[in-house]
């Protein structure tokens, strides 16, 4: 799924994609919203190197009744996949949440000590990233608690606590038995290393997700999908999207994830809100969209799922609006397995309309982009953009969450019927709240000039980068007749976030903007073209372990970019680095020129996307946006720590609740922010966790 996120880093916005798209984090003063309580607490947690948020509804109590409801249906709904994403990222995942829960609710001993301290912090980090590896950088975490630790908690745990092992639930185990089965894949470094491996002889084998089942081979998975595929289909389905891969014998058969398949308890309670929401839809195409998608969830048919991609993206009248289902492929190394993900939101009709504004241009936009003619369409279709407010988050989506959100990811559908594209913009008032004065900037910006122009125009441009990122770029040109949308592989996510990045860069500083009335003058440009290079090729590096390559598709885009103009830009001195008192800075010499440079960059990336050039994605990649430089990633670690920062953030969502009367009517839905992170953690456990702990 093409999305932007945010990863705050105090105040300094940079896109990416994520739970559906691009990520970024906001710099200079926070941008509030009006309808912000003065008291209200953005910060609920910090641990590790994460910081847990709350977001504000604003809005939400001026929505009809009817819509409240349909907000309450669709919330419920998102939280019920929950247990299908820990699943999905690795088959042990649900058994080591249980446990540790178990642990949690139960511990009789001493919580001052070292050992209970960090098995608290690895809890919070396993519900951070919906499992035991990072929900970046991908690699496994390690606990900072002892083997025997852990070992004498399980030990003294009630029986009936201890998950079970098989796919019924029936199956009891020994406490023994499960700590010899756990210990190590928890502890042992090299036992599932990577939840998503980038590099490699064959990247499902050394992948640690579980989308394949055991012993299946890279060969195998791209030989039984391309056997599949018919390249003279101009409206393909998403082969493979919404199932597990295993071997029956020496046959390969896919086991469907949807009622009465794999998943279906969370399915069938999924299915189960929906047809309540479907009850209260604000509209007749509304309910349609609703409708199919509870076929497709109970048929598991891919048809059905384009079918409803299709109603979805036409339904542009509905205030309140969703995502639920399979719907991003960042987690497979190969990009054809979807993770299960979902966000309710309401449209804000205020900000919509600076989105509108873009959207209704896309033909000038698409008309003047520096690519070849060859691959532009020569008529955009149904391309959609608001600004909305985030209600509730589940799956993929939480509790780290994108910024923006561009779907579907088909691209013949894209081409044919448009696309939908959002800015989150109460996520990003979020973060610039958390984010503000943390004296980021001061420490890694070259000077006041810099500093200033973030201050003044930061937050104005990474909302314009992320509408033209998620507006515009992800819908922007088009394949060459029979090429395969999947031909880059493993490159694709790449690729793809690199090309909507820079449509959005290129046409970030085009007169065209200030002439709509979108940007305040012809400057304000710079403060996303700093922000975004000094990110690309220093700061972001602080998401990396010492002595690790980039493997995050989102930061290898990051990289990719910012790496290529400053090469190519080396002759004229467009950008470089410069020292001052020890320290490395990134400064830009010249702004029209490394625009050039971007409209250059982008020319290659959506030529490489539209005819299919698998060898020239790879080279690209490899070259651009992998390696990193250690002398600096050691610099800029040190230096970060030093502000005592945390790089990712995530949040709790709100509470609601439906309020009666006397008869059972329903007569309003309250929404409430005061849940804490561990609280709403053990309550979904409790009240959203329907499958069995393995699902094989």
């Amino acid at each position: 799924m093409k999305k932007t996120v945010l990863i705050a880093m105090t105040g300094f916005s940079m896109l990416f994609a994520g739970c559906g798209g691009a990520q970024k984090a906001s710099q200079g003063e926070a941008v509030l919203a009006d309808s912000v309580p003065a008291d209200f607490k953005y910060e609920v947690d910090a641990f590790a190197d994460l910081q847990i948020l709350r977001y504000y509804v604003p809005g939400f109590n001026n929505l009809s009744l009817q819509q409240k409801e349909l907000v309450y249906y669709l919330s419920m709904a998102a939280i019920e996949g929950r247990d299908i994403l820990y699943d999905q990222n690795n088959k042990y995942n649900l058994a080591i949440r249980r446990v540790l829960e178990a642990i949690y609710e139960n511990y009789k001993g001493d919580k001052n000590t070292n050992d209970y301290k960090e098995f608290e912090v690895y809890l919070k980090r396993v519900w951070f990233s919906n499992g035991i590896h990072h929900h970046y950088g991908e690699e496994k975490f390690l606990p900072g608690f002892s083997k025997q630790f852990f070992a004498e908690q399980v030990k003294a745990l009630p029986d009936n606590v201890i998950p079970r092992t098989s796919r019924s639930g029936n199956e009891s185990v020994s406490a023994d038995e499960f700590i010899k089965m756990i210990t190590p894949v928890m502890f042992d470094p090299n036992v599932m290393a990577k939840k998503v491996n980038q590099s490699g002889n064959d990247l499902i084998l050394s992948s640690a997700n579980n989308y394949y089942g055991e012993g299946v081979t890279q060969k195998e998975v791209q030989a039984f999908y391309g056997a599949m595929k018919d390249t003279t289909d101009q409206t393909p389905i998403s082969y493979g999207l919404n199932s597990r891969l295993v071997k029956q014998g020496n046959k390969l058969v896919e086991d469907v994830w949807k009622v009465g398949g794999l998943y279906s308890p969370a399915i069938e309670r999924i299915v189960g809100w929906l047809e309540k929401a479907e009850a209260v839809a604000e509209n007749d195409q509304q309910k349609a969209v609703i409708t199919k998608l509870i076929s497709y969830y109970k048929t598991g048919d891919l048809k059905t799922f384009d079918e409803y991609a299709i109603a979805w993206v036409e339904d542009l009248k509905s205030q309140v609006d969703f995502v639920n289902g399979f719907t991003e492929v960042y987690g497979d190394p190969l990009g054809i397995k979807a993770s299960w993900e979902s966000v309710v939101n309401f449209k804000n009709v205020e900000a919509t309309k600076r989105t509108e504004v873009i959207s209704s241009n896309a033909q000038w936009f698409e008309d003047h982009s520096p690519v070849d003619k060859r691959f532009k369409k020569e008529s955009v279709k149904g391309v959609s953009a608001k600004v909305i407010t985030v209600a509730q988050l589940g799956g993929d989506c939480y509790p780290a969450t994108p910024i923006g959100i561009n779907l579907p990811n088909a691209d013949w559908i894209r081409k044919d019927h448009g696309s939908k594209s959002v800015t989150i913009e109460n996520i990003m008032e979020a973060y610039d709240a958390a984010g503000a004065h943390t004296g980021f900037n001061d420490e890694f910006m070259w000077s006041e000039r810099e500093v200033n122009s973030v201050k003044q125009y930061g937050f104005i441009t990474d909302v314009l980068h992320t509408d033209l990122h998620e507006c515009l770029g992800h819908g922007s040109g088009k394949l060459l007749p029979e090429v395969d949308p999947n031909a880059l592989g493993e490159f694709s996510s790449t690729i793809e976030e690199a090309r909507a990045d820079l449509f959005g860069l290129y046409f970030l500083a085009d007169p065209k903007l200030v002439e709509l009335g979108i940007i305040p003058n012809g400057d304000a440009y710079k403060a996303e073209y700093y922000k975004f290079m000094m990110n690309g090729l220093m700061t972001q590096l602080v998401r990396i372990e010492p002595g690790k390559n980039i493997e995050e598709s989102h930061m290898r885009n990051r990289q990719l970019i910012a790496k290529w103009v400053y090469e190519k830009g080396k002759a004229d001195n467009v950008v470089e680095y410069k020292v001052r008192d020890g320290k490395t800075y990134v400064v830009v010499n010249d702004y029209n020129k490394l625009r050039t440079l971007f409209g250059d960059l982008l020319a290659e990336i959506q030529r490489i996307k539209s005819e299919g050039d698998f060898k020239g994605a790879k080279a690209i990649v490899e070259n651009y946006a992998v390696k990193v430089d250690q002398k600096l990633h050691s610099e800029v670690l040190a230096r970060y720590k030093k502000l005592n920062m945390k790089p990712y953030k995530g949040f709790v969502n709100p509470t609601f609740e439906l309020v009666k009367d006397s008869n059972g009517k329903i007569t309003d839905v309250k929404i409430n922010y005061k849940e804490g992170y561990a609280e709403q953690m053990i309550r979904y456990s409790k009240e959203f966790s329907s499958l069995p702990t393995f699902n094989d």
